[in-house]
């Protein structure tokens, strides 16, 4: 992974936008101990990192719907 400041991603952005097009993923460093504060992933790669939580049931628990799982509308506004 390559890491750039904040101001040479800013100036370069298409050039750093292209590099992620074509799979890379880049760094952003920030301050005066350039810390990486962020990373330009490819979307793609995005998508498979990121799952739904269960907020407070996070990794305590789980949901699966059966596959017949159905309700009316009814029932989804509580009359």
């Amino acid at each position: 992974m390559r890491t750039l400041p904040l101001a040479e991603a800013k100036t370069h952005f298409s050039a750093v936008i292209e590099e992620v097009t074509a799979g890379n993923e880049v760094g952003v460093s920030y301050g005066k101990k350039r810390e990486t504060v962020a990373v330009i992933v490819p979307f793609e790669q995005w998508k498979r990192l990121t799952k739904r939580q269960l907020g407070t049931l996070k990794e305590r628990g789980s949901v699966i719907f059966a596959h017949d799982f159905s309700m009316t509308e009814e029932e989804l506004i509580g009359l």
